[in-house]
């Protein structure tokens, strides 16, 4: 009889959540519907920010200036009804001035003085990191700390930042003149690297029609934070098959040039592959593309399709690969076109 409730009542939260899969994706199409009113194009950009997002991880924007790469944030936390926060990085960047400061206080009454601590910019939902690159690695390192444990500790205390917590970081791939380049293990903390390309010419004559004319944006509101939270709980219950994981950690394992049965090439041209960081997003981001495709479980397609972002920032090329004019796309590339082993 116990056994009999047990399974109707996981018949019941499956049914749930396959309901949940319907309206996530019913939730995409009018969110990229409501982006659409102010960013022209980045379909491809806007679903893979969704798709970060969902996963709880964090997003490495590289593009150079003028793609619209704030407003494309500030209009994704407008839809998704977030609070967004914006940092310019700079070489002067203190850690306090984003996770906060003390102050002192005197209370009128009694003459006593106490200290206050008030939040940084890094207590938002969405927090936007401009140019992550332009300041010193120890002001790097407290958005990075922030963004692994989701809370700021300071004078013995200790801080939660709101749920859900989702950090976009951008970089100038041109002018690296005066930057402080991320090392690899804080690569390693971003999820997604997404590259913004530039607009097509069909594109950009929409972007010039628009913002030179008296056209006004008027987006609503499709989730919440609360909605959000309990997507990405749903997020964490998808099933996957067994041969799914299999060819993530195959394919990430292939990266590796230290490994036997790594291909030649990768052999040649990578000091170092991706860590298990990789298969983990590999997987979390192929569930999260079947959920918002209405898909309650992730199909190899998925895992490819994410595959490029994921990756491309944590394979180390070596002097090999830059005197043949071979970057990590390439090589991706590559290794999504073999038959894995």
């Amino acid at each position: 009889m116990l056994g009999t409730k047990k399974g109707s009542f996981h018949k019941m939260d499956e049914r749930h959540d396959l309901e949940a899969v319907e309206e996530l994706k019913e939730a995409k199409e009018s969110i990229s519907r409501e982006i659409g009113k102010v960013i022209v194009g980045q379909e491809k950009i806007i679903e893979e920010l969704l798709i970060a997002l969902l996963s709880g991880g964090h997003c490495l924007l590289i593009g150079v200036p003028g793609l619209a790469k704030t407003l494309l944030i500030s209009t994704l936390a407008r839809v998704l009804d977030l609070k967004f926060s914006r940092i310019q990085f700079t070489p002067d960047l203190m850690p306090s001035d984003i996770t906060g400061t003390e102050i002192i206080e005197e209370d009128i009454s009694t003459g006593r003085k106490n200290f206050r601590f008030v939040k940084g910019p890094i207590f938002a939902n969405i927090v936007l990191a401009d140019e992550i690159n332009r300041t010193p690695p120890k002001t790097q390192s407290a958005l990075l700390q922030a963004m692994q444990e989701h809370e700021v500790t300071t004078s013995g205390q200790t801080f939660k930042l709101d749920e859900p917590f989702f950090v976009l970081a951008t970089q100038n791939p041109i002018e690296q003149e005066g930057t402080y380049p991320l090392p690899e293990a804080q690569l390693d903390r971003f999820m997604f690297n997404i590259w913004i390309d530039y607009p097509s010419a069909e594109e950009e004559e929409e972007v010039v029609r628009w913002t030179t004319s008296a056209y006004s944006h008027d987006v609503k509101k499709v989730l919440d934070g609360k909605e959000i939270a309990r997507l990405q709980k749903l997020i964490r219950r998808v099933p996957v098959a067994d041969y799914i994981i299999e060819y993530a950690v195959r394919l990430v394992r292939n990266t590796r040039p230290g490994r036997d049965g790594a291909p030649a090439y990768v052999k040649d041209w990578v000091s170092w592959g991706a860590g298990p960081r990789a298969s983990q997003y590999l997987i979390l981001g192929a569930k999260t593309r079947a959920v918002l495709d209405g898909r309650y479980t992730a199909a190899i397609e998925d895992v490819r399709s994410v595959a490029m972002p994921v990756l491309r920032h944590r394979i180390v090329t070596n002097f090999n690969a830059e005197a043949e004019g071979v970057d990590t796309t390439e090589i991706i590339s590559r290794l999504l076109e073999d038959k894995i082993t």
